[in-house]
């Protein structure tokens, strides 16, 4: 098979197309003919960071396909099922930059008929991090459905980006009122689209002024990319129970809040790492976006507010250098356009 390889830590350059044997599925594992791969900041950051534990490594964790093998253990009825995979290149060296990903069974999840390929190469990440934020408060739900979130307001601080888009689509499927809030008369579209019910361009209005007319009790949820730049924001803002789901920021970043009134709010500041969060917490997640694919309520694409960015895969270092360069929407490597018919 083919297959996107890096052997040492390092820019885009480190990665190279290489011939390499298809692997053979073990016991609760499966084998999946990859149609899109999806890339994440977590892959290209993954790959500057160290080197491959087992000394080689295919990036990107996200992707999509159709089983063609299954291990011992695993029902041989999933061989010809379409799915989306998660995590796929999490402590193992199987990622979906390649023509066929082997992971454990329960990370490759059954995707909808109605649902295309390049819908289920961007769930993984974005959609399973929204869903853990918005489902990190103390009175929050834990899996989200029509009607979790009603009543509740939610705060997505950069609804532009993948995780913004995705958490805008599923709070508001949940019956919330979203806010998002953007740098551009551009990202607002976007985050319009996304269904955003108010955008507010933080460059152009007072933040905290404008929520506070649209949410003069405070918002129970914000979503938050920029902790550091946003803080002040986030606790102006929040409700009684209200939290903070904080999933991106740096290693030279430090987060002070005033103890006193998010004590009297009895708040929440909670970090979000899809890797190391608890497996139950994922696999509701899991759940709830599946649930929210088989309703037809999540889509990718520039009318759903998330440009799609299409690279081959001998372009795999180019679209980590995209998503590294901050490119707005999703990047998607086109493996294969119908698994099905090429399993060779």
């Amino acid at each position: 098979m083919k297959a996107t390889i890096y052997r040492r830590n390092g820019g885009p350059e480190v990665m190279a197309l290489e011939d390499v044997p298809a692997p053979e599925p073990g016991p609760g594992e499966v084998l999946v003919r990859v149609a899109v791969s999806g890339v994440n900041p977590t892959d290209w950051k993954s790959r500057q960071g160290a080197p491959p534990a087992e000394g080689w490594q295919i990036p990107n964790q996200d992707g999509s396909g159709r089983v063609v093998a299954v291990g011992e253990g695993v029902d041989p009825g999933r061989v010809g099922e379409r799915v989306w995979l998660w995590e796929s290149a999490q402590r193992r060296p199987w990622g979906t930059a390649a023509e066929y990903s082997l992971v454990p069974a329960e990370r490759a999840v059954p995707l909808d008929p109605a649902a295309s390929y390049e819908l289920g190469a961007s769930l993984g990440v974005p959609f399973i991090t929204a869903h853990l934020c918005l489902t990190a408060g103390a009175t929050t739900p834990d899996r989200l459905e029509p009607g979790a979130l009603d009543g509740r307001v939610v705060l997505v601080q950069g609804g532009a980006g993948a995780v913004g888009n995705a958490a805008i689509q599923l709070a508001r499927w949940a019956g919330a009122t979203v806010i998002s809030t953007v740098s551009s008369p551009e990202k607002a579209d976007l985050a319009t689209a996304a269904g955003s019910h108010h955008v507010i361009d933080y460059h152009r209005q007072d933040v905290v002024t404008e929520i506070r007319k649209l949410a003069p009790n405070g918002v129970d949820v914000v979503v938050e990319v920029a902790v550091t730049a946003n803080a002040a924001v986030d606790a102006a803002v929040l409700g009684l129970h209200g939290v903070v789901a904080i999933y991106a920021g740096t290693g030279d970043e430090a987060l002070t809040v005033d103890i006193r009134p998010m004590m009297m709010l009895s708040t929440r500041w909670q970090f979000i790492l899809m890797y190391t969060m608890p497996i139950e917490a994922k696999t509701a997640a899991i759940d709830g976006v599946q649930a929210a694919v088989a309703a037809g309520a999540v889509r990718v694409g520039d009318a759903a507010g998330l440009p799609l960015h299409h690279f081959t895969l001998e372009q795999t270092p180019a679209a980590h250098a995209a998503v590294a360069d901050g490119a707005v929407g999703k990047v998607l490597i086109t493996i294969d356009d119908d698994p099905a018919l090429d399993q060779s």
